[in-house]
């Protein structure tokens, strides 16, 4: 019985050993990633410039990439690995701006341009992390201000209307009222005259 407890207490310190030197190793070997997305949902009206802000942190090379998904279907928008070219796919040709941190700015948005925006980065020893924003573009309805310039037009005409009118019934008031008190004082007049000349 003694050996076999010789060969477990050997057993117990191989493991430990190993499970030091595995530890060590791993502590040693640069890796992981971190990601930050400071805000992930983002309103703009179209036309728009907006931001997809993100910042990454990792020891390595870290390779970024750009996907919009939307009821329209999935498209890549841009990879890069920091240091190197980037690569932005034709649809995006001229509207996007990467930045080091990770981030995409996004010109002159559309109404296609809402939905989820999903970043990756990958590290070269291939841990990964994942960030997500979604988007809500709002189009500016013309026709609803176009209406309401209309409305106030049509009351600014009518209160010019009323207010014209308003002065004529005056106009006329003041002529009518000119006129009565003429008469009542020419009348007036008539009755004095006639009582002078019947005394």
């Amino acid at each position: 019985m003694r050996p076999l407890q010789g060969c477990r207490g050997r057993g117990v310190v191989v493991g430990t050993v190993t499970l030091c030197l595995a530890a060590g190793w791993a502590l040693q070997t640069p890796g992981g990633v971190s990601l930050l997305v400071p805000q992930p949902n983002i309103n703009a009206t179209v036309a728009q410039n907006i931001l997809l802000s993100v910042e990454y942190s990792c020891r390595g090379v870290a390779t970024i990439e750009w996907k919009h998904v939307s009821s329209w279907g999935t498209t890549k928008i841009v990879e890069w690995k920091s240091g190197s070219d980037v690569n932005i796919s034709t649809v995006y040709k001229d509207r996007v701006t990467t930045f080091e941190n990770g981030s995409i700015q996004l010109l002159n948005v559309g109404m296609r341009d809402a939905g989820y925006y999903f970043v990756t980065v990958t590290e070269e020893y291939g841990t990964n992390s994942y960030g997500t924003i979604i988007v809500n573009v709002y189009e500016i309805i013309y026709e609803d201000l176009h209406f309401v310039a209309v409305l106030f037009a049509f009351l600014a005409a009518v209160s010019a209307l009323l207010i014209c009118f308003m002065w004529l019934c005056k106009k006329s008031l003041h002529l009518f009222q000119k006129k009565v008190t003429h008469k009542l004082t020419a009348s007036t007049t008539e009755e004095i005259e006639l009582e002078t000349i019947e005394c």
